[in-house]
């Protein structure tokens, strides 16, 4: 498994993860790992997201959503989906 491929995931993520600052923290571990994708809240409660990168970038991103202080995930469903090579930045979506 090579650490560097470019890789991008869908993720539902369930809990306590809507008005707790989740997409904002999102953005910005995205941002500082240098991932690429999207996230926005969903009717359900949940929260969807895609993220590209090296699975190590993908990684750290889902540390530091998991170890915020207000969110509390209690589950995580992930899809491997085909990458966006024309993506440059990671946004919010509403």
């Amino acid at each position: 498994m090579n650490h560097d491929e470019i890789i991008r995931c869908h993720f539902v993520f369930r809990g306590r993860v809507q008005g707790v600052g989740f997409r904002y923290v999102s953005q910005f571990a995205a941002n500082e790992y240098g991932a690429t994708g999207w996230v926005r809240n969903e009717y359900d409660g949940s929260v969807s997201m895609e993220l590209q990168g090296s699975r190590t970038q993908i990684e750290q991103v889902l540390l530091t959503l998991q170890n915020s202080r207000y969110i509390e995930i209690r589950d995580i469903s992930r899809t491997q989906i085909p990458t966006e090579s024309k993506e440059k930045k990671f946004r919010v979506r509403y």
